[in-house]
């Protein structure tokens, strides 16, 4: 039997780095450490990417290092600006449809309480299973971040890391990219230690 990844349909869900909001959101980059991993494993799996900005002619455009939508980077299936909280746009909406019925949504992004939760709680509605990585995620006080997690462990999504989640998206060691994968996980070896001792302590 041919190797077969284990989940299926993935999505990746990148929401609102942007550059206005490094100095107050808690670990701010370390949240981008991680979605620059799961973005350059996105590249490598083919995964889509999703990105939002929340009110950018105001707070501006997403962080540079993320290379998103610009000559030679990270090329996104949609990439909208918002006013809702979650990422749950039209455009986002008319993306999503092209690529199937039930997608597999991991999310990164700020802020942990507010659109990260209200982006997942609105794909479980509409019956799409959701990834909240809890080493890629958080908000101005990290004294939300907890809570918002275990809020979204109730409603069914399933909060893991980012090293979890890519283990678990590729799922058998001899499927073609999995040796790329693996040079991902080394090269980011000792930022995801760092990433998991600030965002994620027991």
């Amino acid at each position: 039997m041919a190797a077969q990844r284990r989940i299926t349909n993935p999505a990746l869900f990148i929401c609102d780095l942007q550059e206005k909001f490094r100095p107050a959101i808690h670990e701010f980059p370390q949240v981008i450490k991680t979605a620059q991993k799961l973005l350059r494993a996105s590249q490598i799996l083919d995964i889509p990417v999703f990105a939002t900005t929340q009110n950018a002619p105001r707070l501006g455009p997403t962080c540079p290092e993320l290379g998103l939508d610009v000559p030679g980077g990270v090329q996104t299936a949609v990439h909208a600006d918002k006013t809702l909280f979650s990422m749950l746009t039209p455009e986002v909406r008319k993306g999503m449809a092209s690529l199937g019925s039930r997608l597999s949504c991991v999310i990164v992004g700020i802020e942990t309480h507010i659109c990260v939760t209200q982006t997942a709680i609105d794909l479980l509605r509409e019956g799409h299973k959701v990834y909240v990585i809890a080493d890629g995620v958080s908000s101005c006080n990290k004294e939300e971040i907890p809570i918002a997690l275990a809020r979204l462990r109730s409603e069914g999504v399933v909060v893991t890391t980012s090293e979890s989640w890519l283990y678990e998206c590729v799922g058998d060691a001899g499927i073609e990219e999995f040796r790329q994968i693996i040079g991902v996980v080394k090269e980011s070896h000792q930022s995801t230690k760092d990433v998991l001792q600030t965002l994620c302590k027991i």
